[in-house]
C-alpha cells in the first residue's frame, strides 16, 4: 500500500490517498460480500464492478459503495441470498426481476438478454425491476455498444425512499437522481458513452465526501434553507441536490420517474429501469459506421481547447484512457474510506 494524490475526483480533501493493488482490493471486497451471504460469483462481480468504477475515475460509484451496500444488506433493504431472473408478462414484455437483490448482476443479465434479442429482432426493450443499486450504468451500456448496439438505459422511481434532488424552482428534495446512460459504437478508440445523473452531482459523491471527510464542489448542494453549501452533512440534515442544467435536468428526471413508476409499476426495493437496445447494423454496415464516427470524433478532438482546458475529450474514451493509466498502479482511496472497508472486513471475518 502506498500514498497517492493524483486522482480524478470531485472531493476536496487534505489527506493523502492510499493506493491498494487491484487484486488485493477485489479479493477483500469479494470476501466481504460473500461473508454477507452473496454467492461467490455475485460477490466477485460486485467487487470487480466497484473497482473498475474507481479505475475509470467514477469514485461516486466505486469501492466506497462497499460500505453502503453492506449496510443495506444488513438492514434487509437488499437481499444477499438471491439471483436475478428473466420473466415475461402476459402482454409479452421482458422483465429482469432482481428479487430484491443488488442491481449489478441484474443489469448485467439484462444487457446480455437485450443484446441477444436485438441481434435476432433488430431491437429490444427490457425492464429491470425489484433491484437495489445498479452500480455504474455506463459499464453496461458500453458493453452493448462494443457488440454493435445502440443502448439507452434510464430509470427512476422510489422517490418516497430517495428524495434527493430539488425540482427546478424548488428548494426541497423531491426526486431521486434518476440517471441516464447512452452508448453507441464509435470510432477507432471504441464506443461513445455517457452516463450522468439528472442532478448536478450523483448522490454517491455526497456519500463519498462524507466517508472521506471531504467537501463537495461549489454550487451543487442546497441546505435545508435553500442556501448553497459544500458540506455533505447539510444534505443529511434536510438539504437537496440541485438539478443539472436547471429545467433540463429536472425535465429528464421527471420523465424517468413517470416511466419507472407510472409505466413499469410500483417501485420495489430501490428503482426501476428501462433498457432499449438497437442493432446498428439495421442501418449501416459496422465498418462504414465506424469510419464516419471516427471522422466526427477526430474533428472534435482537434478542436482548440478553451482557456482552462488541455484538450477536448470524448465521452467514454476519457474513462477508458483513465483506466489504462490507473489499473497497474492500483485503486487510490481516501484513507478514512479504506480504514472503514478494512474494519468492515475484519468485523465480518471475526463473526464467521
Amino acid at each position: 500500500m502506498k500514498q497517492s494524490s493524483r486522482v480524478r475526483s470531485k472531493l476536496d480533501m487534505d489527506d493523502e490517498r492510499v493506493t491498494i493493488p487491484v487484486p488485493e482490493i477485489v479479493s477483500l471486497v469479494s470476501d466481504i460480500f460473500e461473508n454477507m451471504g452473496c454467492s461467490a460469483g455475485i460477490a466477485r462481480e460486485i467487487a470487480e464492478h466497484l473497482a473498475d468504477a474507481n479505475l475509470c475515475g467514477m469514485e461516486s460509484h466505486g469501492l466506497m459503495r462497499t460500505l453502503q451496500y453492506a449496510e443495506q444488506f444488513e438492514s434487509g433493504y437488499m437481499r444477499a441470498d438471491v439471483e436475478p431472473e428473466i420473466k415475461y408478462t402476459e402482454r409479452g414484455a421482458t422483465i429482469v426481476d432482481g428479487n430484491g437483490g443488488i442491481g449489478i448482476p441484474a443489469m448485467r443479465l439484462a444487457i446480455d438478454e437485450a443484446c441477444r434479442i436485438a441481434k435476432q429482432r433488430g431491437m429490444s426493450a427490457i425492464a429491470i425491476r425489484n433491484v437495489g443499486h445498479t452500480g455504474r450504468l455506463g459499464a453496461f451500456t458500453e458493453a452493448a455498444a462494443w457488440q454493435g448496439f445502440l443502448c439507452i438505459c434510464f430509470g427512476g422511481g422510489g422517490r418516497e425512499k430517495w428524495r434527493q434532488v430539488a425540482p427546478h424552482g424548488g428548494r426541497q428534495a423531491m426526486l431521486p437522481t434518476n440517471p441516464y446512460s447512452i452508448a453507441v459504437p464509435g470510432g477507432e478508440r471504441g464506443p461513445m458513452m455517457f452516463d450522468f445523473a439528472t442532478s448536478k452531482i450523483a448522490g454517491g459523491w455526497i456519500y463519498a465526501a462524507r466517508s472521506a471527510g471531504a467537501q463537495l464542489p461549489d454550487n451543487v448542494l442546497l441546505d435545508s434553507a435553500g442556501r448553497v453549501t459544500r458540506d455533505p452533512e447539510d444534505y443529511f440534515r434536510g438539504g437537496a441536490i440541485m438539478p443539472s442544467g436547471e429545467h433540463k435536468g429536472y425535465a429528464l428526471a421527471l420523465a424517468a420517474e413517470i416511466v419507472a413508476e407510472a409505466m413499469l409499476g410500483p417501485t420495489e426495493t430501490e428503482g426501476s429501469w428501462l433498457l432499449l437496445t438497437l442493432d446498428t447494423a439495421l442501418y449501416r454496415e459496422g465498418r462504414v459506421m465506424q469510419g464516419v464516427a471516427e471522422e466526427i470524433l477526430h474533428e472534435l478532438r482537434d478542436c482548440p481547447p478553451a482557456p482552462g482546458f488541455e484538450r477536448v475529450e470524448i465521452p467514454g474514451e476519457r474513462e477508458r484512457e483513465y483506466r489504462e493509466t490507473t489499473k497497474l498502479k492500483g485503486v487510490a482511496l481516501p484513507p478514512k474510506t479504506w480504514q472503514q472497508i478494512v474494519a468492515l472486513s475484519n468485523r465480518l471475518a471475526s463473526s464467521k
